[in-house]
């Protein structure tokens, strides 16, 4: 399935609906971002066109996805400003 652009996370043979769902939230988060959009903004956005009944469920296909883990860690570090001036 690496044709299609798809990692096999879960150890599964065959790619489920379920990765489908996951593969979809992901890259859509992730263009957003690179497209500058205020992404905690979009997740509604999201949850509904998933056709998610709480938002929750939305969040849940986000959890520890190296490609958000590292736009998050990058918004953080500007956010705290750990690389820049240092007013001590």
């Amino acid at each position: 399935m690496t044709s299609l652009g798809w990692i096999n996370r879960g150890g599964h043979e065959a790619p489920r609906l379920h990765d489908l769902h996951h593969t979809f939230a992901v890259r859509r988060l992730v263009r957003w971002d690179a497209d500058g959009a205020e992404v905690g903004h979009k997740m509604l956005t999201l949850s509904t066109y998933m056709g998610h009944a709480e938002i929750f469920y939305t969040y849940w296909y986000l959890i520890a996805v190296p490609e958000l883990m590292a736009i998050t860690a990058g918004r953080f570090e500007q956010f705290a400003d750990l690389g820049g001036d240092d007013d001590a």
